[in-house]
């Protein structure tokens, strides 16, 4: 009895050894995964991988000139995946030596389990009675016969136990295992079919003329558009409205989400909305920028092109022209702080800073005889600034901004994310606009088009001009372009492509546009945004454009 017992506390020291030394593994995993995961729960871990190979397919379909930072995020995917091959392995390993341990442990389990099994069989109870010569020291070897059974039934169900775990451990590291071979699989897709696009865009942007290189410059936009100082008024043939009430039946209009913006910082519009559904001006600067302004000395000078130098706060930020002065008073201050600091950079440096938008607009006049609503948002805001941030802002985002998401009431998107917008409860003529003038002004040149509307035979124009190019591929409307572009059959010819279009469905991700599917009559095309896009803008008749510099975000309506 002294030896099995010996045997048997070395067998539980051994597993509880053992049990410790799992422990310990998935206590103090590397925490080089996911860090919303546990660090021993590597489905959640994979789940983690997965959702960031997905959120990757729009941003490449946003823009494929993001390509290097793609590369690096599926560089990091893949050692992410490595790493967890390689703790997997240790793990496997673990389990192997688990294995090793149960097999020694399962000799016992056999030895146990017969001699326990013999005895029940052979053993009597009033044997002890019969043989003491006391009753005490019968109940004393009874006493001590049923612990040595207690011991081998709690060895018995520890074995099993450990059984029934390692079970579930091997099946979870298979189950791991096939999910880390697809993640890697798709990493792998991902990171070629990516290169293959970059490859194709490439080739075919080297191939384009300098008349058309002009004309995508043209037509993308070059510039950011502010609100300026003055209202702007709304062009009824490009709203939605004007489709929908003036264009004929079966025509097509592409409407753009916002225009010439770069989707950074503060929606001048979105910042209207905020205010004029409540929020003060700190809750706007909050949203837009994450932060509240601090109290900072901004006492002292500044130097202004073609203007020279004069007071910070008392001069050069009362001629700020960037947001009509009879806005929402919040919204004004909300202005005055993100124009005073991204003019305080300037000042601090000691650098000149121009009175464009490719500053900040200034005008002397309005500096000289500040409205009054504007002197005194500026003067309630005094010396206040954002610390450590660049305040870029522009007109309209389009609803949604890349330094915060998604600008409407709930924060969210969706397919009603346009009325939720605090651009359009801002009243912005550019949240959902067709464009078909020069520039962003509707008094600018149209090329002798009164609406930005296409014909079934104009749309699939564009769909040949995204299947055949060449050098002829330009707008139709040589009075505003010149050249020699092709007809509307001789491309069709060239591309072997639509001469009508019946309808168009449009697929709309994060913030963006990946896919346009057309119903034509020679059947179903589909053309990735970022191809309509460019074909759209080398080939629309007129300044049609989608006038997006840096992102692709539009849609196709239908009357």
């Amino acid at each position: 009895m002294t030896t099995s017992k010996a045997r048997l506390l070395i067998l539980l020291k051994k597993v509880f050894f053992l049990l410790f030394l799992v422990s310990f593994f998935y206590l103090f995993k590397n925490v080089v995964f996911a860090q919303t995961c546990p660090t021993t729960d590597y489905d959640c871990q994979i789940r983690e991988i997965q959702k960031e190979i997905d959120l990757l397919k729009p941003a490449h379909e946003r823009n494929k000139a993001e390509l290097d930072s793609l590369k690096k995020q599926l560089a990091d995917l893949d050692k992410r995946i490595k790493n967890l091959s390689l703790k997997l392995k240790e793990n496997e390993a673990e389990i192997e030596k688990r294995e090793e341990d149960l097999t020694y442990a399962k000799e016992i389990f056999n030895q146990k389990a017969n001699s326990h099994y013999r005895f029940l069989r052979l053993y009597d109870p009033i044997i002890p009675f019969l043989s003491a010569p006391l009753a005490s020291e019968a109940f004393k070897e009874i006493n001590f016969r049923q612990r040595a059974i207690d011991d081998d039934r709690r060895t018995m169900e520890k074995y099993a136990q450990d059984l029934l775990s390692l079970k579930s451990d091997r099946e979870t590291l298979e189950k791991n295992k096939t999910s880390l071979a697809s993640l890697k699989k798709q990493v792998d897709e991902r990171a070629t079919f990516l290169a293959g696009e970059v490859e194709k865009t490439e080739k075919y942007l080297a191939s384009l003329s300098a008349k058309q290189e002009a004309i995508l410059a043209a037509k993308s936009g070059s510039f950011i558009a502010s609100v300026g100082d003055s209202e702007l008024a709304d062009d009824y043939y490009a709203s939605i409205k004007g489709f929908r009430e003036q264009a004929p039946a079966g025509s097509y209009a592409v409407f753009s989400f916002g225009a010439y913006t770069h989707r950074k910082g503060m929606s001048q519009y979105g910042a209207r909305g905020r205010a004029n559904s409540g929020a003060n001006y700190k809750d706007i600067l909050r949203a837009y920028y994450g932060k509240e302004p601090v109290k900072k000395d901004t006492s002292g000078t500044i130097n202004v092109s073609g203007v020279g130098t004069v007071d910070f706060e008392g001069y050069y930020l009362l001629g700020i022209a960037e947001m009509p002065s009879t806005w929402h008073p919040e919204a004004l201050k909300a202005q005055a702080v993100a124009a005073r600091t991204y003019a305080y950079r300037y000042k601090v440096e000691g650098r000149s800073i121009c009175t464009t938008e490719s500053c900040q607009v200034f005008r002397k006049p309005k500096a000289d005889n500040p409205p009054e609503a504007w002197r005194k948002a500026v003067e309630e805001t005094r010396g206040e600034v954002l610390e450590d941030v660049i305040t870029f802002y522009s007109s309209t985002a389009g609803g949604y901004l890349t330094t915060m998401g998604w600008d409407t009431t709930d924060g969210s998107g969706g397919g009603n994310f346009l009325d939720k917008s605090y651009e359009k409860i801002g009243g912005s003529p550019w949240v959902y606009k067709a464009w078909y003038t020069k520039d962003y002004s509707p008094q600018s040149d149209k090329c002798g088009r009164s609406n930005p509307w296409l014909t079934s035979e104009e749309l699939a124009d564009i769909i040949n001009a995204a299947r055949y190019r060449d050098e002829r591929v330009t707008p139709v409307t040589t009075a505003c372009w010149g050249g020699n572009p092709y007809s509307y059959e001789e491309l069709r010819q060239k591309a072997n492509g639509p001469s009508r279009v019946n309808s168009v469905s449009v697929i709309q991700g994060n913030g963006s546009t990946s896919k346009v599917i057309f119903q034509t009559d020679i059947g179903q095309i589909e053309l990735s945004a970022d191809e309509f896009k460019t074909a759209f803008n080398l080939r629309a008749p007129g300044y049609l454009k989608i006038p997006q510099k840096g992102y692709t975000f539009f849609n196709i309506e239908k009357k």
